[in-house]
């Protein structure tokens, strides 16, 4: 007989029945019913009863084993007596007579319970992670996002693509971060840089000659994290194609995208043909480059209905050119209390609130707007929108640059108070057309809204004779729910093109040559037309598996300080280790 095991825990079955076994686990947890003990031993693959009476030689060493202690047992395997068995678990027809118990690895008293999923602070997960992940849904969040990443590969694979790694020690880029920054030890005063995506490298291997390419890349930004990215390091699913222009992308993604959703969306509807939404489409119904399709309200542009009308506030915006007012159809909403609750939250969004109309029956405008409006404009306003009665409107006004991101969130929030979005669906959509450059109020200059290595739309044409601020890329983003889970574009190519893109961005060709030098000589030696795109691996596994932080989906994440609390790091360097790499340290003073 093995000398830890026969079979896993969550292996026998009925037609085991009268075997002799052993098994090696966790102890999940231990109940005494009378006497009787009742043990559950946990491995990775599942869970087993094991029953440990007074006549078992091994009665008096299972009464002192506790939670979380490792043991092997040898025994019987019976059918549960009728009444008590659990069809839950796949061993649930089944039960261990235990005959001999061995402590493999006593455990000390848990900082956090294993049993269970209760809700510990943060600090105290992260700390005993290994205990964390004993848990059985952070154990199965992180067997699914296994599962998820083998299933990118083999659909990667099958539509012809080939993996490479590309280098993790490499030159600092403008991707939008700050970068992770690595002491050169022979080379003194110079630094590595960690790659914030493989951007360059996979360019290059399309110069190469290799055609199409893909890798699960490891990622590094030094960025303050939030609940949809981890601090320090991230993975993608990135890749890169030759000889294709924008719809062969999204013929070679969305179906990978797709495959992946529908394998493991346990049963929910996922979007089989994506709309293709472009970005200023998108900001002027959703408020939102990363739109949440799911929720059915959809702004629009109200403003000839207030134009000149005794609502003063709203004429007057209206006066300033390009000034705007928006309308948030709010169906079913059409109540005082709930248009006061929506304003409220306006306020504490640091708005001075949220004005709004609602029809009673009959179909009159009620509240103050309409009063002041009349109810020709309000019945055109409702009309306009397709509202009813018991139905409300909510508007927002000024220059939309400003409110849109406002908007966006208001119309988020109204259709989760009035629910109207359903939550167990996957609404995909592709935007496109994004800006290639934005203002840099900062800085007052032009700068890349997006990535900076994209192909303009109308090429160095539009570049030489367009204002910047026009020109639109051929960049695209995936959506879904409310989340950017991917981005990309059709790459620029041609040396002077580039060239002249950076140099209306402030980066003068010497600057270009300096900090692209490899990309910019392969362009010189016959650079074929490519473009590619990288996917969030985390989003879709967080998205995947219903949850809603990040650290729930990775194995060993840090905390919101960027802190590994398990590990101890960021830790000081030694001054042997400051003294190899000819650095010192300037403190920020207390």
């Amino acid at each position: 007989m093995h000398r830890y095991r026969t079979h896993t825990c969550g292996e026998l079955r009925s037609d085991h029945v009268g075997e002799t076994v052993r098994l090696s686990g966790w102890v999940h947890r231990v109940r005494d019913h009378g006497g009787v003990l009742f043990i559950d031993l946990r491995d990775h693959y599942g869970l087993t009863q094991v029953v440990v009476d007074p006549d078992s030689p091994a009665f008096k060493l299972g009464e002192t084993v506790r939670s979380e202690w490792v043991i092997r047992i040898d025994g019987a395997v019976r059918t549960r007596p009728a009444g008590t068995e659990n069809a839950e678990l796949p061993t649930g027809q089944v039960e261990i007579y235990a005959r001999e118990i061995e402590v493999l690895g006593p455990a000390a008293e848990l900082p956090l319970p294993v049993f269970g999923d209760q809700d510990y602070p943060e600090e105290t997960r992260l700390r005993y992670r290994f205990l964390d992940l004993r848990r059985e849904k952070l154990h199965r969040n992180i067997m699914t996002r296994g599962a998820i990443i083998d299933a990118m590969r083999a659909k990667m694979k099958g539509q012809g693509f080939f993996e490479f790694q590309t280098p993790i020690l490499t030159a600092s880029s403008p991707e939008g971060a700050r970068d992770f920054l690595v002491p050169s030890r022979i080379h003194p005063g110079k630094f590595y840089a960690l790659p914030q995506a493989p951007q360059q490298y996979k360019q290059l291997i399309m110069m190469s000659g290799f055609d199409r390419y893909f890798q699960i890349a490891p990622c590094f930004r030094d960025e303050d994290p939030r609940a949809d990215r981890l601090p320090g390091e991230f993975y993608q699913l990135d890749l890169e194609m030759s000889f294709v222009e924008q719809e062969d992308v999204f013929a070679a993604v969305e179906p990978v995208i797709t495959g992946v959703f529908e394998q493991f969306a346990g049963g929910k509807p996922v979007t089989k043909s994506w709309p293709r939404i472009p970005y200023a489409e998108a900001m002027r119904k959703y408020g939102s480059d990363k739109p949440d399709l799911r929720n059915p309200l959809v702004m629009q542009d109200v403003s000839e209905h207030f134009r000149g009308s005794s609502f003063k506030v709203f004429a007057r915006i209206l006066e300033t050119e390009g000034n705007q007012v928006w309308a948030i159809p709010g169906p079913t909403g059409g109540s005082r209390a709930f248009c006061d609750r929506m304003n409220s939250w306006a306020q504490g969004e640091g708005q001075p609130g949220l004005g709004y109309v609602m029809w009673r029956e009959g179909g009159e405008g009620a509240g103050p707007i309409a009063n002041n409006i009349g109810p020709e404009r309000t019945a055109a306003i409702r009309e306009q929108l397709g509202l009813k009665e018991g139905d409300a409107a909510f508007f927002v006004a000024g220059d939309p640059a400003t409110f849109v991101k406002f908007a966006g969130a208001a119309r988020t929030r109204v259709g989760e108070e009035l629910k109207l979005v359903d939550h167990d669906r996957f609404e995909l959509a592709w935007i496109v057309d994004f800006p290639f450059y934005e203002w840099n109020e900062e800085e007052k200059k032009v700068d890349f809204s997006h990535n900076p290595f994209s192909m303009p739309q109308g090429g160095l044409d539009a570049l030489k004779n367009q204002d910047p601020l026009t020109i639109k890329a051929f960049q695209y983003d995936i959506a879904c729910n409310g989340y950017e889970i991917a981005s990309g574009g059709i790459r620029n190519h041609r040396p002077e093109t580039m060239v002249k893109a950076f140099e209306l961005a402030g980066y003068d060709e010497q600057t270009v040559i300096d900090r692209f030098g490899g990309m910019y000589r392969a362009f010189q030696y016959g650079a074929p037309p490519h473009g590619g795109m990288a996917a969030g691996v985390d989003r879709i596994v967080m998205l995947l598996t219903g949850s809603t932080n990040l650290r729930e989906i990775s194995i060993f994440p840090m905390n919101q300080r960027a802190e590994d609390l398990l590990m101890g790091a960021p830790t000081p360097a030694t001054p042997q280790q400051l003294k190899e790499l000819h650095l010192r340290t300037a403190l920020p003073k207390a």
